[in-house]
């Protein structure tokens, strides 16, 4: 019953996060919004709901005694990993991946920046409310500062979906209730199953919960991808995986303390710095990132994957 409840909640959280990003995207372009922003912002927010509202809840529960640190951390850290290392390794798989340099180099080094300052503030093994809103205003300070150079609204191609108004509207709301209830359903189940087999909340989260909340940003870099928007695509990926690098974690930890295991320190968030510096590395080529390398990041990740298994 309660793996049913896990799949469960990742469908709710699957379906409210399109119907959101659907939403959200109608009303990005109506009021015109470039497609960079669309992709580095708007997409990343919308496809990043289920970490937000998982994190939220599990932070609630702590405010009832209820340690779901494990779940926070390990949904946040297993995203971000799935996002780079697997996402983006089936986009190059399907198709050549390139970008500006002024791109990598500015908005790369905002993501290996957040990266150490995670690293930073869990090191002892608790994150504060003063450090989660640490985290919390480092996000809020990048998006600002990218809202002033969204681009320019003219290079905007006109979407279908851009025609509704209250419709939008109707259908983000929708899609966010529906991501509400889908995050707890998910972290119930998540923490009835970890305490039945007696494993760590932050494995589950990690190699399920951390996959399963990806599946939007690999719906909408698949689709990016054939539609040949690769900035949006890969944009998307690094706008999501600063905010889950940074959001997830710092909002739970202002509504209650966070705890993170030394596994967590001193191993995934480490790999996590490594595996960015690869990428950013293989899109500073002249080629970009093509199939071979797409291949290359989806063995580092199945690495990755293969140890946790191993550590279990």
């Amino acid at each position: 019953m309660d793996f049913f409840l896990l799949i469960t909640g990742l469908i709710g959280l699957w379906l409210g996060t399109e119907l959101t990003i659907g939403g959200a995207l109608a009303i990005a372009r109506r009021l015109r919004l470039s497609e960079f922003f669309v992709g580095l912002v708007i997409l990343s927010i919308g496809s990043d709901l289920p970490e937000i509202a998982v994190a939220t809840d599990a932070g609630l529960k702590g405010l009832t005694g209820v340690d779901a640190s494990g779940v926070v951390v390990g949904s946040s850290v297993g995203s971000v990993i799935a996002q780079i290392g697997f996402v983006l390794g089936v986009g190059a798989v399907i198709s050549r991946l390139q970008l500006p340099r002024d791109f990598i180099y500015r908005h790369g080094a905002v993501l290996l920046l957040a990266t150490v300052l995670l690293f930073v503030v869990v090191l002892d093994g608790v994150v504060t409310r003063g450090e989660g809103l640490a985290l919390i205003v480092s996000y809020v300070v990048y998006v600002v500062a990218l809202t002033r150079n969204s681009g320019d609204p003219a290079a905007e191609k006109p979407d279908a979906i851009a025609q509704g108004g209250l419709r939008s509207w109707i259908l983000l709301l929708v899609g966010l209730a529906t991501v509400i209830m889908g995050s707890e359903v998910t972290v119930e189940a998540v923490l009835s199953i970890a305490r039945r087999l007696e494993i760590s909340e932050a494995l589950i989260s990690v190699l399920v919960i951390g996959i399963g909340t990806s599946l939007p940003e690999l719906s909408i870099s698949i689709s990016a991808i054939l539609k040949r928007r690769t900035q949006m695509s890969v944009g998307n990926i690094v706008g999501s995986n600063i905010l889950d690098t940074l959001l997830p974690i710092g909002i739970a930890a202002v509504i209650s303390r966070v705890t993170i295991d030394a596994q967590t320190r001193y191993f995934d968030i480490p790999y996590i710095f490594v595996l960015t510096v690869v990428v950013l590395a293989l899109f500073l080529t002249r080629r970009g990132v093509s199939r071979p390398q797409g291949i290359l990041i989806l063995s580092i990740y199945g690495l990755y994957v293969v140890v946790k298994l191993i550590q279990f």
